[in-house]
């Protein structure tokens, strides 16, 4: 927990939560991806989280070749901190929520800590129609669907990226459990702070949005990391703008992004990324809170510079 007021914002451009029919402002294809994450560091975002789909279908994918299709061109256009996505999507080996960023050796990936139920089959409730068939299937999966994110896989991932590639990491923590056991990593010396904890409310099967909950993570947090780390929240839905919000105001960094909410406000959906952190970049510089520059996270967060990596 580092003594500033620089707010950092994340920008999470597409993700594998939400499919194309729910939102036409979904970034599928590389170009897509690339605006998004283009225009979203426009807006204030220091670090872009990201995912890569089938350019064809939408559905997520781990190829390599697809993430090398805008990996180079967001770099070349921005300035910004490039976070590669370890989480995948439903039904992906370990190995292949890797393989990216093995080849691209990026200065941040996210990790997740913990394995858990990530259930996404209440949307069908509230949608029939689907463009593409895959999208109610993959729904449906997801209702009898174990996130795996076992302690040998923690392992594997911090020696492949961490030792082998100098990658730091988003710690993903769906719910309290997930400090602890990032804590459990701290204690045996394989991670090491600046620690980027990102707490997240809101998922079915992970801890509810609820501000109590929101109170209880950084406390916890505080117990267990004290200076050593940079915190940060995301929260799914309609959560989203009140949580980050709320996050600031206790003294942490935000996540935005349509990987997160497909909407801007109550029942209106975002037109693009750069909507949400232009937006988040208001409610902070109005708490009169200045927002980090991707050389300023760089510096809080202890990463390696774009210099160093393979894209």
């Amino acid at each position: 927990m580092v003594d500033t007021n620089k707010v950092i914002i994340t920008c999470a451009v597409t993700g594998s939560i939400h499919t194309p029919t729910m939102s036409p402002h979904l970034p599928i294809t590389p170009d897509e991806i690339t605006d998004a994450s283009i225009g979203a560091w426009e807006a204030g975002a220091s670090i872009i989280h990201l995912h890569a789909r089938n350019p064809e279908d939408g559905s997520p994918t781990p190829d390599p070749d697809v993430f090398m299709e805008f990996l180079p061109r967001v770099k070349q256009a921005t300035d910004a901190v490039v976070n590669i996505s370890t989480g995948g999507g439903h039904g992906m080996t370990v190995q292949q929520r890797l393989e990216a960023a093995v080849k691209a050796s990026p200065e941040m990936t996210s990790l997740n800590m913990g394995s858990m139920n990530f259930g996404l089959f209440p949307i069908l409730d509230k949608m029939s129609d689907f463009q593409h068939d895959w999208e109610p299937k993959y729904l449906e999966n997801s209702r009898d669907f174990i996130f795996r994110n076992t302690f040998k896989d923690i392992e594997y991932i911090l020696k492949e990226l961490g030792e082998g590639h100098g990658t730091r990491f988003e710690f993903e923590c769906y719910d309290i459990g997930h400090l602890y056991t990032l804590a459990h990593f701290l204690d045996r010396g394989l991670v090491k702070p600046p620690l980027f904890v990102q707490s997240i409310f809101g998922i079915l099967g992970g801890i509810g949005a609820d501000e109590e909950n929101l109170m209880h993570a950084r406390r916890i947090a505080n117990k267990l990391f004290g200076d050593d780390y940079q915190w940060s929240v995301l929260a799914a839905g309609r959560h989203q703008m009140n949580f980050v919000t709320m996050a600031a105001m206790l003294g942490g960094n935000v996540r935005v992004g349509l990987e997160d909410s497909l909407y801007i406000g109550k029942g209106k959906l975002a037109e693009s990324n750069k909507d949400q952190v232009a937006k988040i970049r208001r409610i902070i510089e109005d708490l009169s809170l200045e927002v980090a520059s991707p050389e300023e996270a760089r510096e809080m967060l202890g990463l390696k510079g774009g210099d160093l990596v393979q894209f």
